[in-house]
């Protein structure tokens, strides 16, 4: 790999850790953040996180550079086995649980898709054609993938996963099934899609981050201060899309009555005006009364993902 090479790998995976540090480093309500924690999780755990994931996200632009190269093919992009490889990273390097398992799901095929442009002139921040490539990566999955992030979530222990309608993550079956009936990973999460917008962005091809978060965001980091940007694209998208984190642990009505307070939060102007300040620290102390039963968890990572297309497509702090 000459040096070019190398700095593209680099800068891209700096563009993703940049983006996981932007995430947890804005108020917003019900989340980890630099002023506000839960028990057992802080912010020096999303810190510590983001710095753990980098060698696995450089591995994953690699790659993405092997396939514009045709020297691998699109199903051995083994985005199961990066998730993997990212989670038990990020476990070994700070004792706070799951901090960014949504996030790394998000990440991996964007961090392909990012690499597949070296041979466009490294134009890594041209939004269509890197959704075009996470769209056709994230098809190619196998059912070693599969495999592999099933393993992934045995490491991480998210709760809430005792949903599924079928393969459920908690079923010791499921590995054999998944191999046995050759059930890809896009599979897996189209079987998913409607209790987790995790697995609805991987099957629909990122809607929510590529069409409302990131055109929003991009036009509220040219009116105010950044955390306020972040704070208001974090509200707008809780506002119309009840947080599927939420749903799965409390029920989906109380994750809706939750976006209804996050959309009157934000008519208010949210972080950007006095009154709506108040707002988000009133909304915050409301969800965080649960402990993290109402933390917007989905919502945190589909906002680094849209942060992710900002810093590729040039933003920086």
């Amino acid at each position: 790999m000459g040096q070019n090479c190398r700095e593209f790998v680099v800068d891209i995976s700096r563009c993703l850790q940049l983006a996981i540090l932007l995430e947890v480093s804005a108020d917003k309500p019900g989340n980890v953040n630099f002023v506000s924690s839960f028990e057992g999780t802080c912010k020096e755990q999303f810190l510590a996180s983001a710095i753990a994931v980098g060698s696995v996200f450089q591995e994953a632009v690699k790659r993405g550079v092997q396939i514009a190269n045709c020297e691998r093919r699109f199903n051995d992009a083994g985005l199961g086995e990066l998730v993997n490889r990212g989670v038990r990273e990020v476990m070994e390097w700070q004792r706070g649980g799951n901090t960014i398992l949504g996030t790394v799901m998000l990440f991996m095929p964007i961090a392909v898709a990012a690499g597949m442009s070296f041979t466009r002139e490294n134009s890594y921040g041209d939004l269509k054609f890197l959704r075009g490539n996470i769209n056709t990566v994230i098809y190619a999955s196998t059912a070693i993938d599969s495999v592999h992030l099933y393993e992934a979530i045995d490491v991480a222990m998210p709760s809430g996963l005792n949903q599924a309608p079928d393969f459920s993550v908690n079923d010791p079956i499921s590995k054999q099934r998944l191999i046995s009936e050759n059930v890809s990973l896009w599979q897996v999460f189209d079987i998913a899609k409607d209790y987790d917008d995790i697995c609805s962005e991987w099957v629909r091809n990122y809607p929510i981050i590529f069409d409302e978060a990131y055109p929003y965001l991009s036009e509220q980091l040219l009116k105010v201060d950044q955390n306020t940007a972040v704070t208001n694209t974090f509200l707008k998208i809780l506002a119309n899309h009840p947080d599927t984190f939420i749903a799965r642990k409390v029920g989906r009505e109380k994750a809706k009555e939750i976006s209804c307070e996050a959309m009157k939060v934000l008519e208010l102007g949210g972080a950007a005006t006095i009154e709506g300040k108040a707002a988000v620290k009133k909304f915050d102390h409301q969800l965080r009364e649960a402990g993290n039963k109402y933390n917007p968890g989905t919502t945190a990572d589909l906002i680094a993902a849209t942060l992710a297309l900002c810093t590729l497509n040039g933003y920086r702090p």
